[in-house]
């Protein structure tokens, strides 16, 4: 006789990647944050695949370049998928601006059959730059820094996104349980 608990073992979660995509400070870390414990509340595997922390640790040595921008990108996409195919939802708050980088790390998880939604965080620039989590937008006005994305760097904004988020007109709950649902809606949580 088996228990609840060894069928619960063989169940196989099902994993995916979902990439939010959108400019500096337009909410996606801290949309992926909220989802995330919900998520882990409902007893899902998690992963958040922090753009900054990635930068640091996986990624450290890559500029801002637009090929060292799809480098990171891939990088990112490889381990986000390589996750998700071992039954973890990956959450990816990366801008990600080049719409080709972003379609390849797509193709990847179509070839390997792993689960992958974008999400477009859609938040015009000029919330993003009064919101200024980083100070970016402050420093590229000053003139300390170039190649903000959105400002003086391109951002290719996603033409059909699973799901596009517009963060200025709902709150961060809302826009993590807007995001709930589409991943129930496709079988993924």
């Amino acid at each position: 006789m088996t228990t609840d608990q060894e069928i619960s073992m063989s169940v196989t979660e099902t994993g995916a990647t979902v990439w939010l995509t959108g400019l500096p400070s337009a909410g996606k870390t801290t949309i992926a944050y909220e989802l995330a414990g919900r998520l882990r509340g409902d007893g899902h595997r998690v992963e958040v695949l922090d753009g900054d922390e990635i930068r640091e640790f996986l990624s450290a040595g890559l500029g801002f370049s637009r090929e060292d921008r799809h480098t990171n990108v891939a990088r990112i996409g490889f381990v986000a998928e390589l996750l998700a195919a071992n039954g973890v939802k990956v959450l990816v708050p990366v801008i990600a601006p080049y719409a080709d980088s972003r379609d390849a790390v797509r193709k990847r998880h179509q070839q390997e059959g792993t689960a992958y939604l974008e999400v477009h965080v859609a938040t015009p620039v000029e919330v993003c730059s009064v919101r200024d989590v980083k100070g970016l937008y402050a420093k590229q006005a000053a003139g300390e820094i170039s190649g903000l994305t959105g400002v003086d760097d391109p951002y290719e904004a996603p033409v059909s996104p699973d799901l596009r988020i517009e963060s200025h007109q709902q709150t961060v709950q809302e826009s993590a349980a807007a995001l709930r649902a589409l991943l129930t809606e496709r079988g993924l949580a």
